[in-house]
């Protein structure tokens, strides 16, 4: 719009307002006149407010709502508006606590929800205290206990022994110059050892340094597949990671050289080549010829120097950023305790309103198999099922979803493939006297539990079908409910539930009369 005609449109609705205003001053002096010609003059002013104060009521009467409207949408706006975002990543655990405080409250499991909250009680220790933890990791008895023993200079743990010595972690304090914040050196037990006290020693491990700001993973020589699988893992966790080449002084210079230079291009774009470090953390003593034995001192300068210098730079970094990520785990974990429960009480319901469906239907059967859809979908299963997932629905919101899953039902063909399917099945070992009103009944109970789990999906997903619509999501879990494992529990439910208590309600035929 140029400048012209915005002009003569502010113009225009400047004399269209003049317009109205003269048409009021005109409307109160026609009032005022008629009523001077009705009325003493005394009365005329007393009733001229009156019925001018009226018209002014009556005006605000009919725009309070609008603008009531107006001023509760913006109130619920700011109500219902997200958090703002957090201004570094203490802030966003600090969140994520919070949030995980809510979900809490919700969890019903006693022991369950202890461990969330003691581990949470952790974590905020953790961000108030923001020690720095290195965990060493390393595979078997490559030299864990022997590196953190040069480090601190002073003798931790076990060292030299068998494969599996170090069966639980020990945490030991490390001090360096400069650095304000604590740091902490933990010893968790070896990888890829044998037998099952392995495998348990190893998941200690690998849940220990989940929650390292810093890692070191210790090798005596070339990654082997096993270790670069493990490297991988670790380097997945989104931590620093060094990689320590330790007993250096078991092989030459250029032995040496060679071999940083290979594990270094096996780790490329994963990890910096300056944190490929080698290590000589327990030498082996020297024969002197004539005298005892030269012990030469651990070489790990060149490591200190390099967890120094990560540390000073990056430290509060990886404090914030080991923290956020375990925040985030945590969240991550009482979520899904959160939907298991909310599962679990959902097929609850579905479970009951199938068998009251049955149950129905096997004392009053109805006219035609088609009416199994109707019977498959119930609107207020949709309402507890919603109610379950802290979602409020109407009865009508509630109908309209039933009758969806219903219609996509009977246009899929799944209605009368699912009483063919148990027709079948049931034909097989139901009497003919019970046959009949067993398959309604059955067959409503199935059809019921198809559409239940099809609305628990939709509300698991807030609300959304999911890519495919309602079609993909009736249809897989009809083809997850024929399967034979599914069918056959199913099945033997029902003949406890429907088909037993039919058979024994059928009468039975009066004894022959004996012959004289």
């Amino acid at each position: 719009m140029n400048t012209r005609t915005r002009l003569w449109l502010i113009a225009g609705l400047s004399l269209l307002a003049l317009i109205v205003v003269g048409l009021v001053l005109q409307a109160i002096n026609t009032l005022y006149f008629q009523l001077s010609w009705v009325l003493p003059a005394w009365i005329v002013q007393p009733i001229f407010f009156l019925v001018f104060a009226g018209l002014v009521v009556l005006l605000v009467q009919l725009a309070w709502p609008w603008i009531q409207g107006s001023l509760g949408g913006k109130g619920r706006q700011r109500s219902g508006s997200a958090l703002p975002p957090p201004g570094n990543r203490r802030e966003a655990a600090a969140q994520n606590l919070a949030a995980i405080d809510q979900t809490l409250d919700q969890v019903r499991d006693a022991v369950e929800r202890e461990a969330l909250r003691l581990e949470r009680q952790r974590m905020a220790a953790e961000l108030e205290r923001g020690d720095l933890v290195i965990v060493v990791f390393g595979t078997g008895s490559a030299g864990k206990t022997s590196l953190i023993r040069a480090l601190l200079q002073e003798l931790v743990g076990e060292v030299g022994a068998a494969m599996g010595s170090t069966s639980q972690t020990q945490r030991y304090r490390l001090r360096l110059r400069g650095l304000q914040r604590a740091v902490w050196l933990v010893d968790t037990p070896g990888i890829l050892e044998a037998g099952v006290a392995g495998l348990q020693r190893e998941r200690l491990a690998r849940d220990q340094a989940a929650k390292a700001d810093l890692l070191l993973l210790v090798v005596d020589g070339d990654l082997r597949a096993s270790e670069l699988e493990v490297f991988d893992t670790l380097a997945g966790l989104g931590k620093r990671l060094i990689l320590v080449l330790n007993k250096c002084d078991l092989r030459g210079e250029q032995e040496e050289s060679r071999l940083l230079d290979l594990l270094r291009q096996r780790t490329r774009g994963r990890i910096a080549a300056e944190d490929v470090i080698a290590a000589s953390a327990a030498p082996q003593s020297v024969p002197m010829p004539g005298g005892r034995p030269l012990q030469p001192p651990a070489e790990v300068q060149a490591l200190l120097r390099r967890i120094a210098a990560v540390l000073h730079a990056d430290g509060e970094e990886l404090i914030a950023d080991n923290l956020l990520l375990q925040c985030r785990q945590l969240s991550e974990a009482s979520r899904s305790l959160l939907a298991r429960q909310r599962r679990s009480d959902a097929e609850t319901i579905v479970d009951r309103y199938m068998w009251i469906g049955a149950g129905v239907l096997a004392v009053t059967p109805l006219p035609g198999l088609d009416l199994l859809g109707a019977a498959a979908v119930n609107a207020q299963m949709v309402v507890e099922i919603a109610r379950v997932y802290g979602i409020t629905l109407s009865r009508q919101s509630a109908q309209d979803l039933a009758l969806s899953v219903g219609r996509t039902m009977a246009g899929l063909g799944l209605v009368k493939g699912g009483v063919s399917l148990l027709t079948a099945a049931l034909s097989l070992n139901v009497p003919a006297l019970v046959l009949s009103r067993a398959v309604q009944a059955v067959s409503a109970a199935w059809l019921t539990r198809v559409a239940g789990l099809s609305f628990v999906t939709y509300f698991e997903r807030d609300q959304d079908w999911g890519d495919g619509g309602v079609q993909e999501v009736v249809q897989q879990q009809y083809d997850l409910n024929r399967r034979d494992g599914a069918l056959s529990r199913f099945l033997d439910a029902a003949f406890r539930r429907v088909v037993e208590p039919l058979q024994a309600k059928q009468p039975s035929l009066p004894p022959r009369p004996e012959r004289r």
